[in-house]
């Protein structure tokens, strides 16, 4: 017992000699930050959305590095070519650790004037890694050459197939995927801008200023999305840029989407309006500016980061479905939507079944963005299960 007593007393001594340390050791603060990335990371669905996401993005900001040929280049005998097969066994059934592929020899049907491809097993091509092709601009800075995979041998494997006028579907995807991703982005980004602005405004000052703006909105929201989509996108100049046409687009999306953002910040906002810190610091002499950039929109940002990332899949949307009723981005720039515009007959969809590959790209990139906005919404959520 003496022991005891003797080892609690000494125990106590070291902690008192080292309070700090000992503290430290036994206590963790959780930010806020961080247990939000706790809650996030807890959730498969989200960690699956956040590398889907990622993996697009990464795909559309290097997109020549990982385009086989060049989107722009035609080669009219190898015009609705199909798919090319990856290949690991040979005719003999021997295996191969790096993948080949056929030759294809073209044939016509003597009754129906149809292309046949038929691979042709004497001659192997295999694919290589990290292979030197055409030249490109790496983000506008430094020209570069390597490519991510080739057929030096052969001199053309086309994964996805071709198009009407021989290019490389594969090439066109990932280059599509620049326009259509970068559409959701930068739409999602003005309508996060606009749609803050303007709730904030309405939800801080009230009165007149707030009837007007929420009438604006009510306005707007009148409208059915897609039928105002295309009427505006419509009167959009044909003779414009593809460059203009491509930040029209972008406005008009915004335009539109802004409204549910405003309502939604509007009704946060008046929530933090009357509460206890913002009173003070209205007390201590704050201004509106600063009251709503260092109190009131930090409360309100979580949710605007969450309403962002909902926003991006559905502008893309938007985009790919204007775009396949030739309303929205114009060739010769080019988007998911538009590659989708060749895949729009019964002939080209029973022929040709591979032009509708873009739509695969468009419902994964969906899918990510969603799994990624359901996340986040569930990490921001104080009242959400912990799991």
């Amino acid at each position: 017992m003496a022991d005891q007593n003797n080892q609690q007393q000494n125990n106590y001594i070291q902690t008192e000699d080292k309070p700090e340390e000992v503290l430290e050791e036994r206590t963790h603060v959780e930010t806020y930050w961080g247990r939000i990335w706790r809650r996030f990371t807890k959730n498969r669905l989200s960690r699956a959305g956040l590398l889907i996401v990622g993996f697009m993005v990464l795909l559309s900001l290097f997109a020549p590095f990982f385009s086989p040929f060049d989107h722009t280049n035609t080669e009219l005998r190898r015009a609705y070519h199909p798919p090319y097969e990856i290949n690991f066994i040979d005719e003999e059934g021997n295996f191969h650790l790096r993948p080949f592929t056929y030759s294809m020899e073209q044939t016509l049907d003597p009754e129906t004037w149809a292309r046949i491809y038929e691979p042709d097993t004497s001659e192997k091509h295999y694919i290589h890694f990290f292979v030197r092709d055409w030249e490109y601009e790496v983000l506008g800075l430094f020209e570069l050459d390597w490519h991510l995979f080739g057929v030096p041998e052969a001199g053309n494997y086309h994964m996805f197939g071709t198009d009407s006028l021989g290019r490389d579907m594969l090439s066109r995807i990932i280059y599509g995927s620049r326009v259509s991703i970068v559409v959701g982005i930068f739409g999602a980004l003005v309508t996060i801008i606009v749609g803050t602005t303007v709730g904030t405004i309405s939800g801080f000052f009230g009165g007149a200023v707030d009837m007007l703006l929420q009438r604006l909105t009510e306005l707007i929201q009148m409208f059915p999305q897609l039928p105002l989509w295309m009427a505006l996108s419509a009167a959009i100049p044909a003779d414009w840029p593809a460059m203009w046409v491509f930040m029209g687009i972008v406005m008009l999306f915004a335009l539109i989407t802004w409204t549910f953002l405003g309502r939604e910040v509007r009704g946060k906002v008046l929530s933090y309006r009357d509460s206890e810190f913002v009173r003070a610091a209205e007390i201590m002499g704050a201004g509106p500016a600063y009251l709503i950039v260092r109190h009131i929109v930090p409360n309100v940002l979580t949710h605007i980061i969450v309403v962002g990332t909902v926003t991006v899949p559905q502008l893309i949307i938007a985009e790919s479905a204007l775009s396949f009723l030739g309303l929205g981005i114009q060739p010769p720039m080019i988007s998911w939507g538009v590659l989708l515009d060749d895949a729009s007959t019964l002939e080209a969809i029973s022929q040709y079944p591979w032009l509708m590959i873009p739509g695969v790209f468009i419902l994964v990139t969906v899918l990510g963005f969603n799994f990624l906005g359901d996340g986040l919404r569930d990490a921001v959520d104080p009242y959400s299960d912990e799991g």
